[in-house]
């Protein structure tokens, strides 16, 4: 009976990333995926939108060029084209994972494993009547939509009416009226992607803001350009009944609204995948719907580690990643530790939204002194040749005590390449001295943190 090294559930990030790293190091390592490598992340999230998100940034340069002194006629975005070219990408990403699997000796089963149990020789997981053991076992099982409990829901998905992440990604023609259910980053980012491809566009969120945890000026600054392109917000809203054609919601007044729709997105979140696989056969921790992991991903029961979206600390693909490194890292007898105060976080719309750290609400309820700087990014003389009326900004969040930086939050063209930087100087602990020798290039829109360091006044 052949043994392996360490067994991996889920092909998303944490799972095929991690199955990378092990199969380098010399681990004999099973993956096992149902669906196909890469996960959500690859096939129905973070890349398929991205190339969405791209055509339709293109559009919006081409209708709104007359200011800059370029006249388009004509411009049209054909759905059907860029769904196909994002199914082209995806394709070659896919490929690429399988490519890279291959070349460090990982054993690939397309099939759902189930979790048997543990004998003496390790873990064990079954796919029909073939058994498999390991030494080791990763959960990255991933996550998947949160469908609340709201009356006529779950018919509209069978019927087709309401969209999740994965239908939404896939339409070949555009809807009419859209209505969004939840302004998180899903929602917002389709919201974004809609409204230029011509939809009429409502956003439905139960919170006062959209958005999430983001800086709340960034919010509003992002509220007010959506509301500028047509969208609609209904903010303090909560859906009571679904229906085909219509969705019924209350706003927190009391009074009962109906917005008609040719398509509703249930954007509201995502939770772990926890169930149907097997894993109460090894008494496993949970809290909250989440497998318990410390800072090495390791669990209660030893030799299972659980990385990605399961734990439920960091939805983030790029959070997923970084957690399978230090779970196989740890099996390999290295030194390692999960950190999770410099996970940067992007919205990509247009403009993009990104941030990393502390927000100034969340670092004085934490007990640090604060002192926070905000530059409009107007300063920066390549954001200003590239955004006529931009209204971005650039706001950092110090700790006044140690004269460290604990965040950066921007809103801006370019926000989610410059947003490492700024990651690296906060896992990096420099003081306000040290940052402000650094050489930015000129001119870059990410040269405005260095005018914000100088403006910072401690």
């Amino acid at each position: 009976m052949e043994i392996y090294d360490l067994i991996i559930l889920g092909g998303g990030p944490a799972g095929y990333n991690a199955a990378e790293r092990a199969g380098a190091a010399g681990l004999r390592t099973v993956l096992f995926e149902k669906r196909a490598l890469g996960g959500v992340c690859l096939n129905e999230g973070c890349i398929p939108s991205k190339a969405l998100l791209y055509s339709a940034k293109i559009l919006d340069g081409a209708l709104h060029g007359a200011a800059y002194g370029v006249h388009v006629s004509g411009a049209a975005l054909n759905q059907k084209q860029v769904v196909a070219r994002k199914d082209k990408v995806v394709k070659q990403l896919v490929q690429g994972v399988s490519a890279k699997l291959q070349k460090y000796n990982v054993t690939v089963v397309r099939a759902a494993g189930y979790i048997a149990g543990r004998a003496a020789e390790g873990f064990q997981v079954t796919v029909g009547d073939e058994v498999y053991t390991g030494k080791h076992m990763l959960l990255a099982t991933g996550s998947e939509p949160v469908l609340p409990d709201i009356p006529g829901l779950k018919k509209g998905v069978e019927t087709g009416f309401v969209l999740t992440n994965r239908e939404v990604l896939a339409l070949e023609e555009i809807p009419k009226r859209l209505v969004i259910l939840g302004g998180g980053v899903v929602g917002m980012e389709m919201a974004s992607y809609y409204r230029s491809a011509g939809s009429e566009v409502t956003v439905i969120e139960m919170l006062d803001h959209i958005g999430g945890p983001l800086d709340e000026e960034i919010a509003q600054i992002l509220l007010k350009n959506y509301t500028e392109k047509g969208i609609d917000f209904r903010l303090n809203s909560k859906v009571t009944e679904v229906e085909e054609g219509a969705v019924l919601y209350q706003t927190q007044g009391g009074s009962y609204n109906r917005a008609a729709a040719d398509k509703l997105l249930c954007a509201i979140g995502r939770r772990p995948v926890v169930s149907g696989f097997g894993l109460e056969n090894l008494n496993v921790y949970l809290e909250k719907g989440a497998v318990v992991t410390d800072e090495q991903m390791r669990t209660n029961v030893p030799g299972l580690y659980a990385a990605g979206d399961v734990n439920g600390k960091s939805m983030l693909a790029h959070t997923a990643y970084r957690e399978g490194e230090v779970a196989v890292n740890h099996m390999l007898g290295k030194q390692d530790q999960m950190r999770y105060q410099a996970v940067p976080s992007v919205i990509y719309t247009n403009p993009e939204v990104a941030c990393v750290g502390e927000t100034e609400t969340s670092a004085r309820a934490k007990g640090f002194p604060v002192a926070a700087v905000k530059l409009s990014m107007r300063y920066s003389g390549r954001y200003l040749a590239e955004n006529e009326r931009g209204n971005g900004i650039c706001k950092l969040v110090f700790d006044k005590r140690y004269r460290q930086l604990l965040g950066v939050h921007m809103i801006t063209n370019y926000a989610s390449e410059i947003i490492y930087g700024a990651a690296l100087i906060i896992e990096a602990e420099l003081p306000l001295e040290s940052l402000k020798e650094l050489i930015f290039p000129h001119p870059t829109v990410g040269e405005v943190i260095r005018e914000a360091l100088f403006d910072a006044g401690l």
